[in-house]
């Protein structure tokens, strides 16, 4: 029954009853929780600046626009959100700005951006805890470790005893700023990137128990000499699977609270450019320094395995002709989602020149759009399309005749998990195309990566009805085209994201890094 107690209005406690509701109680205290975040992928090697444009005609959200946007989404924020619901804490959301991949952030964007974020923060403060949302391979023309920097931005102005707890693409280039400003990140284990929302759930879980005493997180982070190639990044395939194994087989229940595998940004020429490893534990310090070490340790063994083998075109238009169709034909070095314009037209001329084969491709190309508006649907048109990168790195179009089919205003949604956990999107106007050779091509006006075949979908392309799609990407278009594509084949493309990353001019680099140069394992 418990010990009971009697008070002088004579009213009874059973003492037991009474401890459980106040530890309730306690339990269910409610917290006040900022979230936030400046996200972007910065491809260094290409001219053309991301600007504050960039960020609103992707996504420049305040307060409770973050809200609308992610509250259902499969994304890190919609995770969080989740489990903040679930907990009963209140959020506060300040600001989050995502560009698609490109050039660095401009000095300007970045000030805008990192100065509204401040002020929205000092103007809803104290709170109890924050969820942080960056990417980790961001990088502004002013600020190198542009995440390190806003992040410590956010731990000058909450405190020293605030926990900031949040997520990293494992794309990520990772700073020891990022680290010191922040108690505890964990990556995304998937590229394609499909676990976005799960990975916000374990942020939110993770912060929650911080909140209430229950963790108290410490992190540590290895980063060996070594950076793995773009193309052996999809970690359901070896070798980037191993480490993900390697992973499980470390996990200390308890004691390690997180581990994450950050595969590295190879096209960020910045001191942080590398695969590392970053472990949080339960306020154990050397458990998370003996597994980082161990994981590192594996890569560094298997380095080798991890440079890729790159085939020629040649050897590639032979495999097509035999492989099952439809065939994803992966643009490697105009890969959107690394950054790339996404206006190649390498592989297009490929299939243009290879009868029998009808193929369907995107090419960012404002221009030709605008010289298909002024025409009809069913009108021939003689374009300029696009850069032949294997004639030059720029200002070498393909001069093609082609039918207009349709024009369209860009805009489609994916309500699936896929890469970039993004729901709206939207191309700006849009011209549909076919070419004398029977190809189709998308030619759109705004930057978006093939993440989603909402992108044919939308328009009524019907992607089964082709021998090869094209998409501008390495691994992150696998997710959407994978279940109507019988095979996958990776070009070795010229580009801004050409996948032999030592051909690229690095200057600001780690030395020694494999397999730019020879380590001792």
């Amino acid at each position: 029954m418990g010990k009971r107690i009697t008070f002088k209005d004579k009213t009874t406690v059973n003492i037991a009853t009474r401890i459980g509701d106040i530890c309730n109680m306690l339990s269910k205290k409610s917290y006040r929780v900022a979230l936030m975040g400046i996200y972007h992928e910065s491809n260094t090697f290409i001219d053309r600046k991301t600007t504050i444009n960039d960020f609103e005609n992707s996504h420049l959200l305040r307060g409770e626009q973050v809200m609308e946007e992610y509250k259902d989404a499969h994304h890190e924020i919609g995770g969080m959100l989740a489990v903040m619901e679930e907990h009963g804490v209140a959020v506060i959301p300040v600001l989050f700005a995502e560009a698609t991949p490109g050039g660095r952030v401009t000095a300007s964007a970045y000030g805008i951006l990192v100065d509204e974020l401040a002020e929205r923060l000092k103007a809803i403060l104290p709170v109890d805890g924050c969820l942080v949302v960056p990417h980790g391979a961001g990088v502004a023309e002013n600020q190198p470790d542009m995440d390190g920097h806003w992040l410590s931005r956010v731990r000058e102005l909450v405190g020293a005893d605030v926990p900031i707890i949040g997520t990293l693409d494992p794309h990520a280039n990772v700073s020891s700023a990022m680290i010191t400003a922040t108690d505890a990140l964990v990556s995304y284990k998937t590229n394609p990137h499909i676990d976005q929302y799960e990975t916000g759930r374990a942020a939110g879980e993770l912060l929650i128990q911080t909140l209430k005493g229950i963790y108290k997180p410490v992190q540590y982070l290895v980063k060996p000499p070594v950076t793995i190639s773009i193309e052996q990044q999809q970690t359901a395939h070896y070798p980037c699977k191993m480490l993900y194994e390697a992973a499980n087989a470390v996990v200390r229940p308890g004691e390690v609270l997180s581990i994450s595998i950050l595969l590295g940004f190879p096209y960020a020429d910045v001191p942080e450019m590398g695969t590392s490893f970053l472990v949080v534990t339960n306020n154990d310090r050397y458990a998370g320094e003996e597994v980082a070490h161990q994981l590192a340790a594996v890569l560094t063994a298997n380095r080798h395995a991890f440079v890729g083998v790159l085939e020629t075109l040649e050897i590639q238009r032979m495999k097509i002709d035999s492989a099952p169709k439809p065939v994803l034909w992966l643009d490697m070095g105009d890969n959107v989602g690394g950054g790339a314009e996404g206006d190649s037209v390498v592989l297009l001329k490929q299939l243009e020149q290879q009868p029998g084969l009808r193929g369907f491709t995107c090419v960012y190309d404002p221009e030709s759009v605008a010289v298909g508006w002024r025409v009809g649907v069913g009108d021939c048109i003689q374009l300029a399309l696009g850069n032949d990168y294997q004639l030059g790195l720029r200002n070498q179009p393909y001069h093609v005749e082609a039918t207009v089919l349709a024009k369209v205003d860009g805009k489609f949604e994916e309500h699936a998990p896929r890469h970039g956990g993004q729901v709206r999107f939207n191309m700006g106007d849009t011209l549909l195309v076919e070419t004398r050779a029977g190809n189709v091509m998308m030619i759109h006006t705004l930057r978006v990566p093939p993440f989603s075949l909402s992108q044919l979908t939308t328009f009524g392309i019907d992607p089964a009805a082709f021998d090869v799609l094209i998409a501008k990407g390495v691994n992150a278009p696998i997710a959407a085209y994978g279940p109507v594509c019988k095979t996958v084949l990776q070009a070795n493309t010229p580009g801004a994201t050409q996948a032999d990353m030592t051909g690229l001019d690095f200057r600001f680099r780690r030395r020694p890094l494999f397999p730019f140069d020879h380590i001792i394992s």
